[in-house]
């Protein structure tokens, strides 16, 4: 009775994990966000000016990060990978973007705004800035900023257009004459209007570089490098390939050699591989190919742990005892092994992930999700399956012994 249930569930098991990876690996994979170097898109290299006077500091980058972050937001990009490069440069990797060069404008322009009278002193700058939208000028004036400032900026704007009223005020972007509206009336409400011959596209650009606040250093491009989606699927291709083979020599050497335990942890790199990509998928990771590099590492690690188990199990079956016994034993005794060795490559993770940027960081939470996974899978789920399959199969030359 007690063969015929222990058959009865190891099917069940067999069936519903054929089924579950059948039926999610396709979702799981559609729903995973690729990187730059699987999907294409644009890599930018921008390069801190020092100008007269102004010392460049660590300080002075992370702010610049923060704004360009805020900035890449609005193109709607999934998951920017933006980092500081040294002591005075910034990495932008955009994935999936469809208009680089507009990218790129709003990356590297500086955004500060001011306001000069007609002796060309600064009354107003941007950083008092609290709104700005692009809308319709009506007509065919074409498209204009709306601005609004915070309590000290209304103030100032208000001091600054009663003191030139009846003359030029002009507004300025990044030391560029924009327009130069004369002040017809003091304007008290902290409203103010950039016009020009803007397109509908320019307005909305200029009014991102505007709500994202100016940059505290000007820029220039280092390295522009756009990748092709082509590249990225060659990449994806050719990395799903090596993975795939991998695997399977992975797979045909534990049934070779372990036979009934190989054969119980191949069904477990099933669920294995679903709990790492579904896990990936819910977190919203994005898949690189150092990701990739780091998902086949893990299997590999997990792999070992069941060895390092299998190997106790059958040296606990030569000294006499039980199957179960062994089972058992075998479990109890590598358990602090495996977890040893996790926890050392865990914590290796970790430290990639706090000091690391970009493609790194993606490799190291890759990584920690498969070392957490494998210890599960083998520690919970392969043990428990290994138990079953002993009430089977109680031959030792089943278990490599």
């Amino acid at each position: 009775m007690r063969k015929n249930s222990s058959i009865a569930i190891i099917i069940a098991v067999v069936i519903a994990l054929s089924l579950l990876s059948y039926f999610t690996y396709r979702p799981i994979l559609r729903d995973l966000d690729l990187g730059l170097d699987l999907r294409g898109g644009l890599h930018v290299v921008l390069e801190a000016q020092e100008k007269e006077g102004q010392k460049i500091t660590g300080d002075t980058i992370q702010k610049a990060v923060g704004i360009l972050r805020n900035r890449v937001d609005t193109l709607g990009v999934s998951e920017p990978v933006i980092y500081p490069e040294g002591d005075r440069r910034v990495v932008v990797e955009l994935a999936g973007v469809q208009d680089p060069e507009a990218a790129v404008d709003i990356i590297k322009n500086t955004a500060q705004l001011e306001f000069w009278d007609e002796q060309g002193n600064v009354v107003v700058t941007g950083k008092n800035l609290k709104e700005a939208q692009a809308q319709s000028s009506g007509g065919t004036e074409g498209f204009e900023v709306n601005i609004e400032f915070d309590k000290e900026g209304t103030k100032l704007f208000a001091d600054a257009t009663t003191a030139n009223v009846g003359k030029p005020l002009a507004i300025v972007i990044d030391g560029q004459i924009i327009s130069t509206p004369t002040v017809q009336v003091p304007i008290t409400d902290g409203s103010a209007r950039i016009t020009g011959t803007f397109t509908a596209k320019e307005a909305e650009n200029l009014a991102v570089l505007l709500r994202s606040g100016a940059l505290p250093v000007s820029f220039k491009i280092l390295e522009k490098r756009t990748v092709g989606p082509t590249l990225g699927s060659d990449s994806l291709d050719k990395s799903v390939k090596a993975g795939i083979m991998g695997l399977i020599a992975i797979l045909i050497f534990m049934l070779g050699y372990y036979r009934l335990p190989g054969l119980v942890a191949n069904i477990s790199m099933a669920l294995y591989s679903v709990l790492v990509l579904g896990t990936m998928a819910l977190l919203g990771t994005v898949l690189t190919l150092p990701g990739i590099a780091a998902f086949v590492l893990s299997i590999g690690m997990a792999v070992d742990a069941n060895i390092i188990i299998y190997e106790r199990v059958k040296e606990e079956l030569r000294w006499g005892k039980s199957l179960k016994a062994a089972i058992e034993a075998g479990f109890g005794r590598a358990f602090w092994t495996v977890f040893d060795a996790n926890l050392t490559t865990l914590i290796a993770a970790f430290v990639l992930l706090y000091f690391g940027s970009g493609p790194i960081k993606g490799f190291a939470v890759t990584l920690a999700i498969g070392i957490v996974a494998g210890m599960f899978v083998a520690v919970v789920f392969t043990r428990y399956l290994l138990v079953l399959c002993a009430d089977i199969f109680k031959n030792h030359k089943f278990y490599g012994v």
